[in-house]
């Protein structure tokens, strides 16, 4: 019997003997029959929930339905209405299910071997079009698959500057910092020459010399967007960005503190950073990937 008692400071060392069975019991949330263990050297019992990332939750099994509900363009209020919630409860799966999305990716992209990605900035804004956001998002070419993201905090620009000032206040450009963060963490897993595809804003060419000093480097004039649909849809003729755009765009479909016109905003930008995990999730492992074994969505 290979199984560790949670409880006990030795838990490393002990042998098995150690560990008995003590009785199965069901579950209230689920009524799934669990075994129940006694570890006879601290004198205490656990059993087979102690060691899922679900434990001492009530609603678990309400995680599948909200995490598809999140990912498939629904709000925090309307999710628990439907699923006859407090908003609260969905909120707090919001972390919880973030969370586990976000290690879930970062274990799957450091067994993958990239040679092309292109990057670009999305921007967004918390609670107000005077707080701005930034969120630099980088897709591989081809698959479309999700590498990576960082949101930053950006200055207003245009017309709200003046009023942005005025009520908030000078506010921090974290754009570079979020980028390089960013860029570091694609380093492990890109191959060394890898073909880089971004527009031509100034800013990047020196980070990409700085982070991947091997690789090609291409760069595309921007073009406006169509004026039906989303913005990062461009209109006519062949996009050498699409990958990039469509991602973009199945951004702003699938994750509702995105969309364009709406009262539906992001009230912090750590929820959001969550909630685009969650999504990143869902659009790499059943959006693109449906081949592939789906890590569960309820962490268990």
């Amino acid at each position: 019997m290979n199984i560790k008692c949670p409880h006990c400071s030795l838990a490393q060392v002990l042998s098995g003997s150690r560990i008995v069975k003590a009785g199965k019991f069901k579950r209230k949330s689920d009524q799934v029959c669990l075994q129940r263990y006694f570890c006879r050297h601290c004198r205490k019992y656990f059993s087979e929930a102690s060691f899922s990332p679900c434990y001492n939750q009530k609603k678990r099994h309400f995680n599948s339905s909200i995490f598809h509900f999140l990912a498939s363009g629904g709000t925090l209020r309307r999710t628990a209405k439907t699923l006859n919630l407090n908003r609260k409860t969905v909120a707090r799966k919001l972390i919880f299910l973030g969370l586990m999305a976000d290690q879930v990716l970062t274990e799957h992209r450091s067994r993958l071997q990239v040679r092309e990605f292109e990057f670009d900035d999305l921007e967004t804004f918390e609670h107000s079009k005077l707080k701005p956001l930034s969120v630099t998002i980088a897709v591989e070419s081809k698959t479309r698959r999700i590498l990576g993201f960082r949101v930053a905090e950006m200055p207003a620009k245009g017309l709200l500057v003046k009023r942005s000032l005025k009520k908030y206040g000078k506010r921090k450009d974290e754009r570079k910092y979020a980028r390089s963060s960013l860029f570091r963490e694609l380093k492990r897993f890109t191959a060394p020459g890898c073909h880089i595809k971004s527009d031509q804003n100034p800013h990047y060419i020196k980070d990409i010399k700085k982070y991947f000093p091997q690789s090609l480097h291409t760069t595309f004039k921007g073009r406006r967007g169509c004026v039906v649909g989303q913005g990062e849809l461009k209109a006519g003729g062949f996009d050498p960005l699409f990958s990039l755009n469509h991602t973009y765009a199945m951004f702003r479909a699938n994750v509702s503190r995105l969309f364009r016109r709406t009262w539906n905003t992001t009230k912090c930008r750590h929820r959001l950073a969550l909630h685009l995990s969650l999504y990143s999730f869902y659009h790499n492992f059943y959006l693109i990937e449906d081949r592939l074994i789906r890590p569960t969505a309820d962490g268990g």
